[in-house]
């Protein structure tokens, strides 16, 4: 499929024929090397780009401890929380929230992977009040549409995922998620299904293994599975949806909006197996084969401005009724379409409060 804008994708206009407006494009087809596509690339995340230097990473210095506050007095009374593992990461102030918050940007050198790309992370207001100072935080790994390289679209404040996460929050109906945003390709040539395709940049290992890795070093969080998610748009979503079938013994929830819900990177010719590997329908059955599988928890979303819903109503009825260990739900937005703004839209109304009821939050220390 083609990916959402990352920030005003235009809906079809009322004037557009009607096949034209209910047919689902192909969710990403590789894009033709030349100057001319890069430019358009380019030209799709330059909304975010005016906010910061995204390709240098050049900002202050951001630490994500709060000034002045005590060290722990004690190991956490939680067995499940983790503290920082080190070694500190160095992070630079790539964006500033209306609230003050700051998303930071640094660059991992996967160790697992072997792949070298940005990471961006965002701590919400709670991370720094120092009733939490000795609590875990959930993480939430947002993974962008498209290209996914050389940014990733979700740190821009236009798009408002994390003053949603905040806004929620003072409502009660999220939890206050760390929002992860690794790159999702090595370039903006190919998609790689966010999976190890034989030959190519180990995508898949980066995002399971080296940027989580990255946020255990840097950040308080859980031990077990059911402190982290994934969310994500179009081939962002499939990844997110890919990931949490695949290693459910890691993650245990995702939102993945309007994503297709097989592989189709051109990468995989003569790799079937590997293939099959990744596809998310097999994981499910393969989860559901298991006696000792955890249970894991999908939101789906898509826009009625878009295709591709009879897939995931087939996905949900098939594999996600939870009689066995998948939980799956449909969640569609009235006049979405398929692009970052609607799926944020979707998130306010039903999904981000959906997953948050299976996740564990921070809790505060006695008397705070």
């Amino acid at each position: 499929m083609h990916p959402p804008h990352p920030s005003h994708a235009p809906h079809p206009s009322p004037s557009s024929p009607p096949s034209h407006r209910a047919r689902r494009p192909r969710r990403r087809r590789p894009l033709l090397i030349g100057a001319a596509i890069v430019a358009v690339c380019l030209a799709a995340v330059l909304p975010v780009l005016v906010h910061l230097d995204a390709f240098s990473g050049e900002g202050e210095p951001l630490s994500f401890d709060a000034p002045d506050r005590p060290a722990p007095a004690s190991a956490p009374a939680d067995p499940t929380v983790r503290m920082p593992t080190g070694p500190r990461s160095e992070f630079r102030t790539a964006n500033t929230l209306d609230d003050g918050t700051k998303i930071g940007v640094t660059t991992l050198h996967g160790k697992k992977s072997g792949f070298t790309g940005k990471v961006w992370v965002w701590a919400p207001k709670e991370y720094y009040e120092d009733r939490y100072r000795n609590s875990g935080f959930p993480v939430l790994i947002a993974l962008p549409g498209g290209p996914g390289y050389p940014v990733n679209y979700w740190i821009g404040t236009d798009l408002k995922l994390q003053s949603t996460v905040s806004d929620m929050v003072t409502a009660g109906r999220s939890k206050p998620f760390l929002v992860v945003m690794p790159v999702l390709n090595p370039d903006a040539d190919h998609y790689y299904d966010g999976s190890d395709i034989p030959g190519q940049p180990k995508m898949g290992t980066w995002i399971s293994d080296d940027v989580p890795d990255l946020v255990k070093a840097n950040f308080r969080t859980y031990a077990d599975r059911n402190g982290w998610a994934f969310m994500g748009s179009s081939s962002g979503g499939f990844a997110g949806l890919k990931q949490v079938l695949q290693h459910p013994d890691r993650f245990a929830a995702a939102i993945a909006s309007g994503p297709d819900t097989r592989p189709d990177s051109p990468l995989w010719r003569g790799h079937e197996k590997e293939m099959r590997a990744n596809d998310p329908g097999l994981l499910a059955e393969r989860l559901e084969a298991r006696p000792d599988a955890p249970p894991v928890h999908i939101e789906f979303q898509i826009g009625t401005e878009e295709g591709g819903r009879a897939a995931l109503e087939r996905f949900v009825r098939k594999y996600g009724d939870g009689t066995g260990p998948v939980t799956a739900r449909l969640h569609v937005i009235q006049g979405g379409g398929h692009d970052a703004k609607s799926y944020i839209r979707g998130m306010r109304e039903a999904t981000l409060e959906g997953i948050s009821k299976v996740l564990r939050g921070p809790a505060p220390a006695a008397g705070g």
